[in-house]
């Protein structure tokens, strides 16, 4: 579960697959070109709490926590901010096009 935490931080923050609109082709072909989440950035403590429900069916943990990761980095965005994201990667280029946007 934490590792999908992980996961969607990098995807919700940095990773973006890039492309040349004259010729579409994809730029970002490589680890080098390709933005993604490093061991030595800043990681939040992820605190994980297992519920038993014995009268739930069997299902898996680990992939449905990537789902929710954007929306929660977007809402508290927007609630230390006022600017509401709707388009991941929420990076600082993508911050500063939203809030003009917002203001327009």
């Amino acid at each position: 579960m934490e590792g999908q935490v992980i996961q969607g931080i990098s995807r919700t923050l940095y990773e973006e697959v890039k492309f040349d609109r004259e010729s579409s082709n994809i730029t970002s072909k490589d680890w080098v070109s390709y933005p993604v989440l490093k061991f030595g950035d800043a990681i939040p403590e992820i605190v994980t709490v297992l519920i038993n429900n014995l009268n739930a069916p069997v299902t898996g943990a680990g992939e449905t926590t990537i789902t929710i990761v954007a929306a929660a980095i977007g809402n508290a965005i927007y609630d230390a901010t006022g600017v509401r994201m709707r388009q991941i990667p929420f990076n600082p280029e993508a911050f500063l096009a939203a809030k003009a946007a917002q203001k327009a």
